[in-house]
């Protein structure tokens, strides 16, 4: 999504020649077979484990660290190896994600209109506000060490980014439609006055 914002803002009148359907359909199908090919490894090395005695997993979720403490076996390699698979999973989305929006905001500071700015701003700021809360949550669930942290943190961050991104993804999005606007203002304004009622 980052590369389609940059194409729009930055080479607006390539964007047809270049976001063309078959190259949309490699993009999708390039990003499946990376996930597919990252879980599939993850799965291979888990089976590989042995577990014994206790099977309830301390979390919300079936994740992936508190199943690791449930093995009798050393989980050292597989550790290692999430912690490798973070840098094509993570690092490097996030990093080129950076520095398209590098691209994009020297590109939006030369517009010359506030207004143009403003607008272009808009159209970024939804995207970026979901990113940031995604792979935030994300890096410090995974790429980040997790002795030191409390339970309750390693209970909730994984959370944050598949319940919560999920949830507030169409409402960051929907913020930008004045039809929305007025249905949460007039939302906001029913439930202020039911408080003052009541």
């Amino acid at each position: 999504m980052s590369y389609d914002r940059y194409l729009a803002i930055c080479s607006p009148l390539r964007y047809a020649t270049l976001m063309e359907p078959g190259f949309c359909r490699k993009l999708v199908s390039l990003s499946w077979l990376l996930s597919l090919s990252v879980v599939l490894m993850e799965v291979i090395s888990i089976c590989m484990l042995k577990f014994c005695g206790f099977n309830i997993i301390d979390h919300f979720f079936c994740d992936l660290f508190p199943l690791l403490e449930l093995s009798c076996s050393d989980t050292s390699m597989v550790q290692t190896e999430i912690i490798l698979l973070s840098i094509p999973v993570l690092v490097l989305p996030f990093a080129f994600i950076i520095i398209t929006y590098i691209f994009i905001i020297s590109s939006i500071l030369n517009i010359p209109t506030i207004t143009g700015r403003q607008k272009a701003f808009s159209t970024c700021s939804s995207h970026l506000t979901v990113v940031s809360l995604f792979f935030g949550t994300l890096f410090s669930s995974y790429v980040l060490p997790t002795r030191g942290k409390s339970v309750n943190v390693s209970k909730i961050l994984p959370l944050l980014y598949t319940v919560m991104t999920p949830l507030i993804n169409p409402m960051i999005y929907s913020l930008r439609n004045e039809e929305m606007k007025t249905a949460l203002r007039k939302f906001v304004t029913y439930i202020l006055a039911s408080f003052r009622v009541g």
